[in-house]
C-alpha cells in the first residue's frame, strides 16, 4: 500500500512463511532493486489514459505487479523505492483512516483556533526554477504550432516528480514560508493555466505527470508533514486528470494521505480551500461526489478492485469532502450551495443500514455516512426520518396492545392512534387539552376527529386540523407570534405570562407534522430552527438551557430588517458615536402600551455605547432580542416540539433542512406538477386543461405560488417533490361565470370548463389573487 505517514501504519499480511519463502523473497528484492521504477511507472500511467480502452488497467497492473514483489521487505527497511502499491485485485483492507470520526455525533472538520501553536517541521530547501505562467504558456503555443512537445514535456515531467519540484514550480516565493492560514502561498494562476493546459496535451505527457504523482506519493514520511508538503496536496488535489476513471487507483492512494493528517494539518487545508475560486471550488467537490458514486456502483466493476479489498476509498474521498465542506461554511455567503455536497447515489443504498451502524456501531471503527451528514440529501434524511419514526410508531403502538392484553381488557385498534378529538368552536383549547392529556400517545400515528361530524380521516381531516390551527395561533389577534410585514415572517411575542403551554402546543403541532409527514404553511426565520436545534438532543438536565444559539446581525436581517440595518449603521459608522447617537447599554421594549426599559449589562444605563464598544453593543443588543426576550416562550415551543421528534436523526439535519421538512421546499417545477397531477371529469387532452396549463406555465413565480397556495394550503413543495403533493384537477359542473374552487384538505383545484383560454387565465388570477382561507377576502 502507499505509505500513509505517521498516522496510519503500513499494512502488513498476516500468518508466517516459512524460511525457504523468505530466501527466496530476498533473491527477488535484490533482483528488483536493480530495476528503476520510473520506467514502469511510465508504462503503468499510459494505461491509465488510453481513450476507450478496452481495459484500462492492464499496463497500470503491470507496474503494480512489478513493484508488489519488493513487499516483504517493507517491514525491515525504510528505502523508499521498498513502498509499493498492491495489486489491484488484491488489495488489502487497512485500519481505519482515522479514528476520531467514528463517534455517535454528527461529524464535522471542526476548524482549530486562528493562532495554532503546533510545530512546524523546518522546511527542505527547494530547487530554483525560473519559469513564469507566460513562459509555459509560450511553450505550449509553440509545441501546438510545431508539433514538439519535448520543452513541455519536460517541464510537467520535473514539475510533477516530487513534492518539492511541485513547490518549487508553484510557490509563489521560495525563500517565504508561508506558515499562515491566511496565504498558502500558491501562484493560483499558474496552477490553472497548467491544469487547463494539461489534457490538451499527448498522452506520454500526461503519463508523465501520473508517474511523478506516484513517485511523490511513493515517499517515506517521517514526522509530521511541512507546509510544503501541504502545498503539494493541495495542487495535487485540483489535477483534472482524476477525473477519470482510470486515474482513481492512484486518487484513491492521495485521498488517503489527505485523509490521515492531522487535525493541524487539516486546519490549514480548510483554510487555504476557501480561497479557492467558485468555479474550480465545485469541480473538486464534484469530482470527489462521483469518485464515490463510482465506488458505490461501478460501470464497469472490473476497473475496480473488489470493494472488500479497498474499503478505505470511500471512507477516504468523504473525510476529504469534509474538509471542503468546512472550507465552504466559512464564508457567507458560502462559496457553493450546502446542496451542492448532496451525493444522490446515497438515495438507493440501505439507508437504514448506515443508520442503524451510525447509533450502534458510532464509537468503534465501522464507518458511515451518517457521521458526515452534509453528503446524505434531504430526501435520503426524510426516508430516514420517516422510517425511525414509523418503528417509534410501531414500537409504542406494540406496547399499548401487550399492556392491554397483559391486563385482559379486549384490544382495540383506536389505542393503536394518536386520536385528536376537537371542537371546531374550540379548536385551540381542545387541541391543547387532547395533546397534554395524551402525551404518552404523541409517537402514535394522527388520527383527528371534528366533534359531531361523520367524517373519517383518511388524511384529509389531519390536514385540515392543521391548516385551521396554525392559522387561529397566528392570527395577530390572538397574540402569540407577531408578523413582520418587512420580512414576512412571524416571531415570538415577548411579553411575559404564568403559562406557556400554547407555545408548547404549536411545537407538539411543527413536530406531529414533520412526523406525520405534513407540510405546514408556517413562516419562521431560519433562525428558528438554527435555535430549534441547539441542541439537537434533550439534555437530560432539565438545568440545561435549550433554545440558545450564536446569533448574529444576519439573524436579525431575517426577522427585523429596519432594526438590522440600523445597527448595521452604527456599526460603519464614521463620526463620533458616543456623541452622536448618545446611546447606553440600555434598550427598550413596549409590552401592552407600556414602555419598559432593559439593560444589557450590569448598570448598562450609565455605560455610554462609544466607538471602541459599539460592537459588543450590537451583539449585547441581538442576544438579548433573538434569545433572552423570549427565552421561556421559546423553550416551551423547543419542548414541545422534541416531544414527537425526540430522535437522533436530528443530528443529520441542518436548521434549513428543518425548515424544508417543516415547511416544504419554495422551489416550484410546474412541469413536474403537469407530469405528476391526476384529473377527475376531465383528461389531460382535453381543451379546459390544455388551456390550464398553458396558464400556469405562462405565470410568472409570484401567481404560480398563488396557485399552489390556493390549491394545497400552502406555497411550498413538499420534499418528494411535486409528485408527493398528489394534486388533483376535478371538473366542476357549474357555470363557466364561476370561479375556481379549491379544497386545500385534498389538494383538489375544481375547475369549471371554461370556453376559451382567456377567459380561463382572466378568472383563475381573480380566484387565486383574492382567495383567503375559506372565502374571498
Amino acid at each position: 500500500e502507499l505509505n500513509q505517514g505517521s498516522a496510519v501504519p503500513l499494512s502488513v499480511e498476516e500468518g508466517g512463511e516459512d524460511e525457504e519463502e523468505e530466501e527466496e523473497e530476498e533473491k527477488k528484492e535484490k533482483e528488483q532493486e536493480k530495476l528503476s521504477p520510473i520506467p514502469s511507472i511510465s508504462s503503468a500511467a499510459a494505461g491509465g489514459l488510453e481513450r476507450e480502452a478496452k481495459n484500462q488497467f492492464s499496463t497500470f497492473n503491470n507496474f503494480i505487479t512489478t513493484i508488489n514483489q519488493k513487499k516483504e521487505g517493507i517491514e525491515n527497511r525504510n528505502s523508499p523505492s521498498q513502498l509499493v502499491i498492491p495489486d489491484i485485485k488484491n488489495v488489502r483492507d487497512l485500519p481505519p483512516i482515522c479514528l476520531d470520526v467514528r463517534q455517535k455525533q454528527r461529524i464535522s472538520i471542526d476548524t482549530l483556533p486562528q493562532e495554532l501553536k503546533a510545530p512546524i517541521p523546518s522546511e527542505p530547501s527547494l530547487p530554483i526554477r525560473t519559469k513564469t505562467e507566460k513562459d509555459f504558456q509560450d511553450d505550449v503555443e509553440k509545441a501546438k504550432s510545431s508539433g514538439d512537445w519535448k520543452a513541455v514535456h519536460d517541464f510537467y515531467s520535473t514539475t510533477f516528480d516530487s513534492f518539492l519540484e511541485i513547490n518549487a514550480a508553484f510557490k509563489k516565493d521560495i525563500s517565504s514560508p508561508f506558515n499562515t492560514i491566511e496565504d498558502s502561498g500558491i501562484n493560483a494562476k499558474f496552477v490553472n493555466v497548467v491544469y487547463d493546459a494539461l489534457l490538451n496535451t499527448p498522452q506520454d505527457v500526461q503519463k508523465s505527470v501520473l508517474k511523478g504523482i506516484i513517485n511523490g506519493l511513493l515517499q517515506e514520511w517521517k514526522g509530521p508533514r511541512t507546509k510544503d508538503d501541504l502545498r503539494a496536496y493541495c495542487i495535487l488535489l485540483q489535477n483534472p486528470q482524476f477525473s477519470n476513471t482510470s486515474t482513481y487507483v492512484i486518487y484513491a492512494h492521495l485521498l488517503r494521505q489527505i485523509a490521515a493528517l492531522t487535525e493541524a494539518d487539516h486546519h490549514f487545508l480548510v483554510h487555504w480551500s476557501k480561497k479557492i475560486s467558485q468555479r474550480r471550488f465545485k469541480q473538486l467537490v464534484d469530482r470527489l461526489l462521483q469518485f464515490i458514486s463510482l465506488r458505490l456502483f461501478p460501470a464497469k466493476p472490473e476497473e475496480f478492485p473488489p470493494m472488500v479489498k479497498c474499503t478505505w476509498w470511500i471512507p477516504s474521498a468523504t473525510k476529504v469532502l469534509a474538509l471542503f465542506n468546512a472550507a465552504n461554511s466559512l464564508i457567507s455567503p458560502p462559496i457553493i450551495s450546502y446542496t451542492e455536497f448532496y451525493n444522490s447515489t446515497l438515495d438507493h443504498i440501505d439507508l437504514m443500514e448506515e443508520y442503524h451502524n451510525w447509533r450502534c456501531y458510532g464509537n468503534s471503527h465501522r464507518f458511515s455516512f451518517c457521521q458526515y451528514p452534509f453528503i446524505i440529501s434531504i430526501a435520503a434524511k426524510k426516508v430516514i426520518i420517516q422510517r425511525d419514526s414509523e418503528q417509534q410508531m410501531i414500537s409504542i403502538a406494540r406496547q399499548s396492545l401487550v399492556d392491554k392484553v397483559s391486563r385482559r381488557q379486549k384490544p382495540d385498534m383506536n389505542m393503536l392512534f394518536l386520536n385528536v378529538k376537537v371542537r371546531r368552536t374550540h379548536l385551540v383549547s381542545d387541541s391543547l387539552d387532547e395533546l397534554a392529556r395524551k402525551r404518552a400517545d404523541l409517537k402514535k400515528k394522527l388520527k383527528v376527529t371534528f366533534v359531531g361530524e361523520a367524517g373519517l380521516d383518511m388524511g384529509g381531516l389531519t390536514k385540515e386540523w392543521f391548516l385551521l390551527l396554525i392559522r387561529q395561533i397566528f392570527h395577530p389577534d390572538y397574540g402569540m407570534f407577531t408578523y413582520h410585514k418587512d420580512s414576512h415572517c412571524h416571531w415570538f411575542r415577548s411579553f411575559k405570562c404564568d403559562n406557556y403551554s400554547e407555545f408548547r402546543l404549536v411545537g407538539a403541532l411543527m413536530g406531529l407534522a414533520v412526523y406525520n409527514s405534513i407540510t405546514l404553511d408556517i413562516r419562521f426565520p431560519l433562525c428558528c430552527y438554527k435555535k430549534l436545534l441547539s441542541p439537537p438532543i434533550v439534555p437530560c438536565n432539565h438545568n440545561t438551557l435549550v433554545g440558545i444559539c450564536d446569533v448574529t446581525l444576519d439573524d436579525l436581517f431575517q426577522i427585523m430588517p429596519e432594526l438590522a440595518h440600523g445597527l448595521s449603521e452604527l456599526l460603519s459608522y464614521e463620526g463620533n458615536v458616543e456623541e452622536d447617537f448618545y446611546s447606553t447599554f440600555q434598550v427598550f421594549q413596549e409590552e401592552f402600551g407600556v414602555i419598559k426599559s432593559y439593560n444589557l449589562k450590569p448598570n448598562g444605563d450609565k455605560i455610554p455605547v462609544t466607538n471602541q464598544n459599539r460592537k459588543e453593543y450590537v451583539k449585547l443588543y441581538v442576544d438579548f432580542l433573538l434569545n433572552k426576550t423570549i427565552y421561556k416562550q421559546f423553550s416551551a415551543f423547543y419542548y414541545g416540539f422534541h416531544s414527537v421528534c425526540a430522535s437522533y436523526a436530528l443530528l443529520l439535519l441542518r436548521p434549513e433542512e428543518v425548515e424544508i421538512l417543516v415547511c416544504g421546499s419554495p422551489e416550484l417545477d410546474m412541469s413536474a406538477l403537469q407530469r405528476s397531477t391526476q384529473y377527475e371529469g376531465y383528461q389531460k387532452t382535453d381543451l379546459t386543461i390544455r388551456y390550464f396549463w398553458d396558464v400556469v406555465l405562462g405565470f410568472s413565480l409570484d401567481l404560480q405560488k398563488k396557485l399552489l397556495h390556493f390549491a394545497t394550503g400552502s406555497d411550498r413543495v413538499p420534499v418528494g417533490g411535486m409528485a408527493d403533493l398528489n394534486f388533483k384537477i376535478s371538473k366542476s359542473e357549474t357555470s363557466t361565470s364561476w370561479l375556481p374552487v379549491a379544497h386545500t384538505c385534498f389538494n383538489q383545484l375544481c375547475l369549471p370548463p371554461y370556453k376559451n383560454k382567456k377567459e380561463l387565465k382572466q378568472k383563475l388570477i381573480i380566484g387565486i389573487s383574492n382567495a383567503e382561507g375559506f372565502g374571498l377576502e
